[in-house]
């Protein structure tokens, strides 16, 4: 009997808790993997409207045969009910905040695309209050580390964007055999200052939309799980859109023409594991575990946006950088705290008012307690 009690809550655990905690981490591989890959490409010549385009049409034809074999369980929600108005926003918001995003990792560099979404935190959780979905308790500890939290990391995006400060480690080099035009870039992108700021303002209103979207998608998953069907909409929706605002502003015909290099592998890479994969994965988080739990993974995509910065476009790493990140993790860390504790309290009032529970899995330490 007890075996069988410890078999289940160790399957719990791992459904519910490790397999989420590795896809959530795959997923932010897969995004800043995507955000390194695209300003490579848009070092060598890549416009950054026939990459978002692009992007979400590959998405959207290998998603259709996907809602054939796999989406059949539902109706699809009529065109004039508020479900498909919320998918509809959903697809407009996704797509101006991608090209937010691609414009301000243009001025900018991926690394500081990954600083700044360490505010994604901060604004779901603000946002989930608004709409209700995180309750707030201003006597409660957990809820008083929210708020400090999303404070926080708040300022630290300030410093980021604001001051960049000296380099603390310097762009390689790169040797004569490194095409001309990534040298001449980056003297065009070290003379303007002001570049920087505008990138990192780009990119804090594409982590805000983004915030918005997870509460229209956990919205949305609440009246219509099915998660294949809503990315694939979501997509479809974006791609509508872009076409025709992406080729009205990217008049060189030229630049629609697709060449086997950089620019090829950068868009087929963000349509399946960003567009299609991270889509699906942060969509069933949003099911599963709610808007907050999936926003806390963004803070992670630093580190891994500086080692690939570095290794794959040479970047420097500024001191204000150094300094924001600090701050930004630790308002995050704050959050995160705030966010077990008030899942802790619940967890042992719970079993406080059910005696007769076995066992109950502790989320903030992962410790196991028994109850005879």
């Amino acid at each position: 009997m007890r075996g069988a009690g410890e078999e289940t809550v160790a399957w719990r655990y791992l459904s519910r808790d490790v397999v989420p905690f590795a896809a959530m981490f795959t997923a932010e591989c897969a995004i800043v993997g995507s955000n390194t890959l695209f300003k490579a490409a848009t070092l060598r010549g890549l416009s950054f409207y026939v990459f978002v385009f692009y992007s979400y049409l590959v998405s959207t034809l290998l998603l259709l045969p996907l809602c054939f074999i796999f989406g059949r369980s539902k109706r699809l929600p009529q065109s004039k009910s508020p479900l498909f108005f919320k998918i509809l926003l959903v697809g407009l918001l996704g797509f101006i905040s991608q090209i937010a995003g691609c414009k301000g990792i243009e001025y900018s560099s991926p690394t500081l695309s990954s600083a700044i979404s360490n505010l994604t935190p901060a604004f779901t959780f603000t946002l989930a209050v608004i709409f209700r979905m995180e309750q707030v308790r201003l006597r409660s500890s957990g809820t008083q580390a929210k708020i400090i939290g999303a404070v926080i990391s708040i300022s630290g995006a300030l410093v980021i964007v604001l001051y960049k400060g000296p380099k603390v480690l310097p762009a390689a080099s790169f040797t004569s055999s490194s095409p001309p035009t990534i040298s001449l870039h980056q003297q065009q992108m070290t003379s303007f200052e002001s570049s920087w700021i505008i990138g990192g303002l780009l990119l804090a209103s594409q982590y805000f939309l983004i915030s918005f979207m997870y509460i229209l998608q956990t919205m949305i998953m609440e009246a219509y799980p099915e998660e294949i069907r809503v990315v694939f909409f979501y997509n479809l929706i974006a791609t509508l859109i872009s076409a025709p605002v992406c080729f009205f502003a990217e008049t060189n015909l030229t630049s629609w023409v697709l060449k086997p290099d950089i620019s090829l592998a950068a868009i087929i890479y963000s349509g399946v594991f960003v567009s299609l994969f991270t889509a699906l994965t942060h969509t069933w988080g949003l099911h599963l575990k709610g808007p907050v739990y999936v926003s806390l993974f963004r803070p992670l995509s630093i580190a891994i946006a500086v080692s690939m910065g570095a290794i794959f476009l040479g970047t420097a790493l500024h001191l204000g950088s150094v300094i924001g990140s600090v701050i930004l993790s630790f308002g995050f860390y704050t959050v995160i705290w705030g966010k077990t504790r008030e899942n802790s309290t619940k967890a042992v009032a719970g079993c406080e008012h059910s005696p007769l529970l076995l066992t109950h899995v502790v989320e903030d330490e992962h410790l196991l307690v028994r109850y005879d």
